[in-house]
């Protein structure tokens, strides 16, 4: 009985503080008021944004080649022969002038034919001339016989009345017959040998004239036993040796020019195309001729940068577009755009600027006619497609757009953005249509591609 009442004492001591904390809370509570509710606030996305100004671009490609050079000549034999002369300066590498003799074939053979055609022209000059005389004496001696025929035929009608009248002999007559016929035949031998002399004549004269074209055939293959160089060349190969025997044909020394040198690079087509589609207002002519195809590069008006990047440097030499290569690499899908540089070591400068020599690596850019009416934006600004434009309400529009040329960091729009528009340039995630913006402008992008887009800066 008496441990029951003391857990019932200690129960009920628990009781108090319950009922004064209960209290305490009542008297707080009841003395605040109830909290305000707000309304949540819509936060602005801070981007960057450019305006799209309508500005001056230079539609323009860029590709890669190594430089060859613009002529490429072989010295080839046309004559057999020992070589008997080798210029001390014919090696690889080496840069000589033009009309420097290079390499020199004995000439014994040559000279021994050229006396040999000249004495036989002399010969048949002395034989034509033997048959002039023998023209001369032969129409002399025709006279001559002509007249004895006469008196001949004179004699034999004056036998012919005697032997009428009974004076003479037949035997008389047929012997004067005889006669008269011989002189007849030397006559006529005479006559013929006369008639036959101009045709021998011809002969003769032809005869001379093979001779001439023999001796200057002879002469020819004398002058080509001394090789040089047709311009100032830099020698790329030799193959020939002093005390060499050498065929027709042989191939002894191969030379590069050195006042053009040409690259080739592979663009792809569809970066062409659209190059060309930029730089036109107006339409091309249709087919292609030698005049239609000068006349649409002069309209398009190509120019063309060689570019060597050395390390931090850059070297460029203006360059000429020349033409399109005759083939389209089927794997690549690129066509070959071939442009040459005029005076490739006459503009060399010694520590600042190289010659463009064989097998350079270079970037070569072709440029046309600019446009003032174009909206550049970067590349980095497109999102499948589309553009982040900044409307009136400072919120997001997502528009579609067409895109026309691309070229480095930078893209053309052919539809779908009108000129005072706001774009986005800045990474915007999530992008949500409508979402409220704080557009900060970026003049240095603006700038940097209303440069790029002039062809005033150099491509990274």
């Amino acid at each position: 009985m008496y441990k029951g009442g003391r857990l019932l004492i200690r129960k009920l001591l628990f009781i108090p503080p319950i009922l004064i904390g209960i209290a305490v809370l009542f008297y707080v509570t009841s003395g605040r008021q109830t909290p305000e509710r707000k309304l949540p606030e819509e936060r602005a996305r801070a981007v960057r944004v450019i305006v799209a100004d309508q500005t001056k671009l230079v539609p323009r490609v860029t590709g890669f080649g190594s430089v060859y050079p613009g002529t490429v000549w072989s010295a080839i034999a046309q004559v057999a022969g020992e070589v008997i002369y080798v210029h001390p300066g014919l090696k690889k590498g080496a840069i000589l002038t033009a009309g420097t003799e290079i390499v020199r074939i004995s000439p014994a053979d040559f000279e021994l034919a050229i006396a040999q055609a000249k004495a036989n022209i002399r010969s048949a000059e002395a034989k034509l001339a033997e048959l002039e005389v023998t023209e001369t004496n032969t129409a002399d001696l025709l006279m001559i016989e002509k007249r004895g025929l006469e008196l001949r035929e004179a004699e034999l009608k004056r036998k012919q009345n005697l032997l009428e009248r009974g004076a003479i002999a037949q035997s008389a007559l047929d012997l004067e017959q005889r006669e008269t016929l011989a002189q007849r035949k030397r006559t006529q031998d005479l006559e013929n040998t006369l008639r036959l002399l101009p045709t021998q004549r011809a002969v003769q004269q032809e005869q001379i004239a093979i001779y001439r074209a023999q001796l200057e055939s002879t002469e020819l293959d004398l002058a080509r036993t001394r090789i040089t160089l047709p311009f100032d060349a830099r020698i790329a190969e030799v193959i020939v040796e002093a005390e060499q025997y050498i065929q027709t044909g042989g191939t002894l020394v191969t030379a590069d020019s050195l006042d053009v040198a040409e690259v080739e690079a592979q663009i792809p087509i569809s970066q062409f195309r659209s190059m060309v589609h930029a730089s036109i207002a107006d339409g091309l002519p249709t087919g292609i001729t030698a005049q239609s195809l000068s006349q649409i590069i002069q309209t398009i008006g190509f120019e063309a940068i060689v570019r060597l990047r050395a390390g931090s440097d850059i070297i460029e030499w203006p360059a000429r577009f020349a033409r399109i290569s005759d083939t389209v690499d089927p794997k690549t899908r690129t066509i070959g755009a071939i442009v040459a540089v005029d005076g490739a070591y006459a503009k060399a400068a010694p520590g600042q600027r190289p010659p463009l020599t064989k097998g350079m690596f270079v970037e070569i850019e072709i440029r046309t006619q600019a446009r003032e009416d174009r909206i550049v934006v970067p590349r980095a600004a497109f999102h499948d497609g589309n553009l982040y434009i900044v409307n009136a309400d400072n919120r997001l529009d997502i528009r579609p757009v067409t895109i026309g040329l691309v070229q480095g960091d930078l893209a053309a729009i052919d539809e779908g953005i009108t000129p005072g528009e706001t774009i986005v340039v800045s990474d915007l995630v999530p992008a949500v249509i409508g979402m409220l913006l704080t557009p900060q402008p970026d003049d240095q992008t603006q700038n940097r591609l209303r440069l790029e887009a002039a062809g005033e800066q150099a491509h990274p």
